[in-house]
């Protein structure tokens, strides 16, 4: 197997994402990091690549810098990929450079600041030829695929009710405006783009609720708060989604429910009946029946289909969690790259598409007076 040269943009010292993107690349041997622009602070930069046992001659002052000396690099010696790790006003210009410079690319969610951004990414992977991946994280837990393949093959016949919430508390004070930089940008419409919590998790709640249910969201009702005074967007979320097939959903997102964590939950229900899943306790899927007693299916564990097994690297009983869901996406990449496995999903372009119009669409509706606003389909791309 050959291994892919990873660089990343974003992702210094004190940054929390860009470490969780690290560790993923590694786990399963397809990555190595060999090059990267990880802060625009000299020292920070520095340090970081230092830390990283990096080659100091390829820790970059920019993403400019990095571009230019990686494509004029031989083909087996330059990176392959580029993970960004930036605040989203970013995105869009980083993606679409690396992607016309012939690199893949992996990004960090939201796809861009806005739907005219996320076109033009979509249209530059396209010309480029190459690989535009997506960290919508959760998609790669074993027992979310194990629910995806479950409703795809009709296990609880026709989609009625999907619900899905997000609930984090971490906001719930102003530590925006206290010096918290994670929190700073976050709240920063000019870095963070038209949603706060919107961007930053009820995409991630609404991509898996479109994932596993299999359904599009044609229509959104909604209605977005800030409820720390003075902050500029939206910390709580709450949207009824109306989906293809005549499904009906309800999706909630806060990052200011006190005392939460990272509570993210799926509940979806059919005609015969319904799956639950929570990603705190993510190697549990509760399968509920109409006519029959409750199933409890365990990653690992006996009833998965292959797909599912596939994600899962230990015995039952020995948990896996975020990061090594965050490996499957990785996985996934390298082989699309490789141009194997081509029955392994990541998130991408038309994951970015479809989230961006969700971000407008809410925003639009919460806006507005109408009662019902409805996605753009893309049908016209």
């Amino acid at each position: 197997m050959t291994r892919l040269r990873l660089g990343m943009v974003g992702g210094g010292e004190g940054a929390f994402i860009g470490a969780v993107h690290r560790m993923a690349a590694a786990l399963d041997g397809d990555w190595d990091l060999v090059a990267g622009a990880f802060s625009t602070d000299d020292g920070r930069n520095a340090r970081t690549g230092t830390l990283l046992g990096l080659d100091g001659s390829r820790v970059y002052p920019s993403i400019e810098a990095l571009i230019a000396r990686e494509r004029a690099l031989p083909a087996d010696d330059r990176i392959d990929a580029l993970t960004i790790v930036t605040p989203n006003h970013l995105h869009a210009p980083m993606a679409i450079a690396a992607l016309d410079a012939g690199f893949h690319v992996f990004c960090e969610k939201p796809m861009a600041m806005s739907v005219v951004e996320a076109e033009a990414i979509a249209a530059a992977a396209k010309a480029s030829g190459r690989r535009f991946a997506l960290a919508f994280t959760y998609s790669g837990y074993p027992l979310i695929e194990e629910a995806r393949a479950r409703v795809a093959r009709g296990d609880f016949g026709a989609i009625r009710l999907v619900q899905v919430e997000y609930l984090q508390g971490w906001l719930s004070r102003p530590i925006d405006v206290d010096g918290n930089r994670q929190a700073e940008w976050r709240t920063d419409p000019a870095r963070a783009g038209l949603g706060g919590c919107l961007g930053d998790i009820g995409t991630h709640a609404f991509q898996l609720a479109e994932l596993v249910s299999g359904l599009s969201v044609e229509s959104v009702s909604a209605d977005l708060a800030a409820h720390v005074e003075g902050r500029r967007l939206d910390d709580d979320v709450s949207a009824l989604l109306r989906f293809t097939g005549g499904a009906r959903g309800v999706l909630k997102a806060s990052q200011v429910a006190a005392g939460e964590e990272n509570g993210l939950r799926l509940r979806i229900h059919g005609e015969r009946g319904g799956l639950d899943w929570a990603q705190m306790e993510p190697n549990m899927l509760t399968l509920r029946w109409l006519d029959r007693p409750a199933e409890l299916l365990r990653t690992g564990g006996p009833g998965l289909h292959d797909g599912a097994a596939a994600l899962t690297r230990t015995p039952a009983g020995h948990p896996e969690g975020y990061i090594e869901a965050f490996a499957n996406l990785y996985r996934a990449f390298a082989a699309a790259i490789r141009g194997e496995g081509h029955d392994r999903r990541f998130p991408g372009v038309v994951d970015g598409l479809r989230t961006m119009r969700f971000i407008e669409a809410v925003i639009a509706n919460a806006g507005s007076d109408r009662k019902w606003t409805a996605l753009d389909s893309g049908d016209s791309e």
